[in-house]
Parts: structure tokens; C-alpha cells; sequence
């Protein structure tokens, strides 16, 4: 984390947890969605920077989505796959000047740079961890438009889409209620939380990733890294695959299964009550699955009130639609359900 934004936090009753997390000094409840205008702190996630000459041609030879459609009022998602076609990482792709930004789950920065640098070979790139530099806040709830405004920072206009100014990146991210990430240093985002409205509320990692977790967003960690195909995370269903851009790791597998194969797995929304908490990478039991590997898995889970989680898993479909898929073999039932934008109908 950046040193003064911590310094600054922690000024304002945030404390250091033992994982080495901000943990707000009064947050909202598990699973209480946010206020008129909830902030976040974001230095849960990190960042990457990618830079040089063939920056451009380097990621499109390497992530599953278009950078050629990549410009700097719009962002999106891409992965990161194995020869095999599975992920390994899944980035926020977002261009920045001269260069791009790859944002990601913070436990992942290390080796995804790793993985990435192994392909880099004569290639004029630099990647670059970024996620003690630039510090990232968010914003979400009915009154995150009027709070930008009233601070004069630009407002994009859609999902996914991105608007800069005065020094300050914003991005609007999928979710139930107006979202917003914003980038920017830790002077100018020092400026930017203090002249937030004194009502708005702190929302913690837990509560920003439960939006994501109702948008249908998907996220790779460490748990799950190599356990998914991009289309049984739903990408092409959000923007996070190309089929017309041309090779890049495991593209034929990607591609053979989206033009030659039939999906036998895909994500879902799902809520459940459970004593313990799941957590990504959790094996699913399904009644009746014939499948020689486990039926499903979660993809990630956070409280959504007492003793009650909202997940996304990727689960067989067939399982899916009998109706009987649970967490682990005697665990609770998961109620299954299309994530907000839907599945597409069956070809006839």
C-alpha cells in the first residue's frame, strides 16, 4: 500500500489487520448494500503497469481480449491463460497515457508478472508492479454521480467506461447501484476523500467484491488460478474474450471450444446460509454428476448478512439445472441462478 495513504487511513481510525489490510475503523454491515454514497478503500487490489514501444502488440499477443479495442475512454476485461486455455490471471484493462494498467486481486501481481515476463523475450515492454504507487478508492450507491460532480471530477458515462481529468482516472464498473473506481495519487485522493460528503459511509474489501459478485463479475485467485476456461467464467458474455483478434496464449483451446465444442460448465450467481464461510476454490457436490472431476466450484464468496453468503461458482450445467448442487458433500444446498445478464438462449 502506498505509505501515506496508509498514514492517512490510519490517522482517520483505520487500523492494519494481521494480513496486512486497511480495516475501516466503522463499516457497514456484511451484506448491507451501500448507503447514498459508501467509500472504499481499494489497496486490496493491485496494479501492473505496462509500458514501451510494443506494450500493445506484447498484451494482444498474450490476453484473450482485443487491445486494438482498448482506448482510453473505455476499459475492460481480459485474461490471462495457460497453453491449455485455462486462466491464470484476470485483469481491469485500462490505458493510461503512453501505457496500460492491468489491475488484479493484489495476492496474484507477483506471478502474473512472472508469467507475463516469460513471454517478453525481445520485446521493447516493461511490466512494472504499481500497487504501492497510484492508490485506488471507490465509490458506489445512488449518490456517487452528484458526489463526482460536486467535486468536479469526470463522469463516464457506462459500464466499463473510463474518463480522466486534473491528474484523476475514473472508471464505472458493472454493479446493482452506480459504481465508480478512481485512480489517482495520494495527494489527490487525500483531497478528493476528505471533501466526500461526512454521511458517507466506509465500505470494507468484503462489501466492494460483493458488488462484483452481483454484477457477475468473476475474479482469479490464487485458489483458482488454472481451474477455469474463459467462457466458463462467462467472459464472452462480458466483454473479456475476442474471437476475431487472432492468436494469443491458449487461444485455439478458447477458440475450439467456442466453435467446436459444447460449454458443459458455466458461472452462476448463487445465495446460501452456511456455519462456515466458503471460499474460492471450494468443491461443489452435485447428486447424480457423472463427471470424473468435481461438479463445481466457487469462484468467490462474501457476506451477504448473518450466517447468509452471495457466491459466483462455476458449476456443471446439467447439475445446474437438476437442481441439487451443494458446498462439499454434505454441506448446505446452493440456490442457483443466472447471473444479472443472463444466459443466452440454447441453439436450436
Amino acid at each position: 500500500m502506498n505509505p501515506d495513504w496508509r498514514t492517512f487511513l490510519t490517522a482517520r481510525g483505520a487500523r492494519i489487520g494481521e494480513d496486512g489490510r486497511i480495516v475501516p475503523a466503522a463499516r457497514t454491515a456484511a451484506g448491507e448494500p451501500p448507503t447514498d454514497c459508501t467509500r472504499y478503500d481499494l489497496s486490496h487490489l493491485g496494479l501492473i503497469g505496462v509500458a514501451g514501444a510494443d506494450a500493445d502488440s506484447f498484451l494482444q499477443g498474450q490476453l484473450s481480449n482485443d487491445i486494438k479495442a482498448l482506448t482510453p475512454t473505455h476499459s475492460h476485461l481480459s485474461s490471462h491463460c495457460s497453453p491449455k486455455g485455462r486462466m491464470l490471471a484476470l485483469f481491469r484493462v485500462v490505458r493510461h497515457g503512453e501505457g496500460i494498467w492491468l489491475q488484479l486481486p493484489r495476492e496474484r501481481v507477483a506471478e502474473a508478472i512472472k508469467r507475463l515476463r516469460l513471454y517478453v523475450l525481445r520485446s521493447k515492454v516493461t511490466l512494472e508492479d504499481l500497487s504501492d504507487g497510484p492508490v485506488r478508492i471507490g465509490l458506489a450507491g445512488a449518490g456517487a454521480p452528484r458526489e463526482l460532480e460536486r467535486l468536479g471530477l469526470p463522469l463516464p458515462a457506462g459500464d466499463n467506461d473510463v474518463a480522466a481529468a486534473d491528474g484523476v482516472t475514473v472508471l464505472r464498473l458493472p454493479s446493482p447501484v452506480p459504481r465508480f473506481a478512481l485512480i489517482a495519487d495520494s495527494a489527490r485522493q487525500t483531497a478528493i476523500w476528505e471533501g466526500l460528503e461526512p454521511g458517507s459511509t466506509w465500505g470494507d474489501e468484503d462489501a466492494w467484491a460483493l458488488l462484483d459478485i452481483r454484477a457477475g463479475i468473476p475474479s482469479v485467485y490464487t485458489a483458482t488460478v488454472d481451474a477455469f476456461v474463459p467462457q466458463m467464467a462467462n467472459l464472452q458474455l462480458i466483454d473479456g474474450v475476442s474471437f476475431t483478434k487472432g492468436c494469443y496464449t491458449g487461444q485455439e483451446v478458447v477458440a475450439r471450444m467456442q466453435y467446436l465444442g459444447k460449454l458443459k460448465r458455466r458461472m452462476y450467481f448463487a445465495e446460501v446460509a452456511s456455519p462456515t464461510p466458503p471460499q474460492p476454490g471450494d468443491a461443489l457436490e452435485a447428486l447424480g454428476s457423472t463427471s470424473e472431476q468435481t461438479p463445481g466450484r466457487v469462484v468467490d464468496a462474501r457476506p451477504d448478512g448473518e450466517g447468509r453468503y452471495a457466491l459466483l461458482a462455476v458449476v456443471e450445467i446439467e447439475a445446474a439445472q437438476r437442481g441439487e448442487v451443494r458446498l462439499g458433500s454434505a454441506g448446505p444446498l446452493l440456490h442457483l441462478q443466472p447471473p444479472p445478464y443472463g444466459f443466452p438462449a440454447p441453439a436450436v
